[in-house]
């Protein structure tokens, strides 16, 4: 579906922060109307990123408690990570899985594609659910182990309330689990 506005034109790119993680550019725009603006984004890999669900069995999921930088805490989510150059989507879930919770996974399902803040960042995170587990593990590059922690599905209201349960990303990705799921967990 699109609407009635006409993108507008880009007059003017430069970069004004560049940090090891991500650049930031100013971006000149004149709109449809004549207006004139000024906007900054962030610039991504441009590869994406994924976020994986793993089941366990058919009743139980998978979540990491991790230390999170932007807030310094941790915080309970699902395993999460940038694709690397020549990875596909499916690839990069298989191995952020076995370097965070030790399992691959020989059935992964595509869930859903989530924009993580588009007004100011063009980043494509891909949503899969992980089943038929089985035990491996690669070397990640977290400071330290991720403690993982099975959460009975049924169960997913109790999680929403944990005070450490609050990434919107991985809220969102349980409300599309339990969408899904939905006949069979009621």
């Amino acid at each position: 579906m699109t609407g009635k506005n006409k993108l507008p034109e880009i007059t003017g790119q430069r970069q004004v922060a560049k940090s090891h993680l991500f650049a930031i550019e100013e971006i000149d725009l004149t709109f449809s109307n004549g207006e004139k603006r000024q906007y900054e984004r962030m610039l991504g890999s441009g590869r994406g990123a994924v976020m994986i669900v793993p089941m366990l069995d058919n009743d139980t999921l998978l979540l990491v408690r991790e230390y999170c930088a932007g807030t310094h805490s941790y915080l309970l989510g699902f395993p999460k990570g940038l694709i690397d150059a020549g990875e596909t989507a499916e690839q990069a879930a298989n191995r952020e899985l076995k370097e965070e919770i030790s399992y691959g996974s020989k059935e992964l399902c595509f869930l859903s594609e989530l924009m993580m803040a588009p007004a100011f960042f063009n980043a494509k995170m891909t949503i899969f659910i992980a089943a038929d587990l089985y035990s491996a593990t690669l070397p990640g590059d977290e400071p330290e182990p991720l403690e993982v922690v099975p959460w009975p599905v049924k169960d997913y209201k109790t999680l929403l309330q944990q005070s450490d349960f609050s990434e919107a990303r991985s809220i969102a990705a349980l409300m599309l689990l339990v969408d899904k799921l939905r006949d069979t967990i009621s």
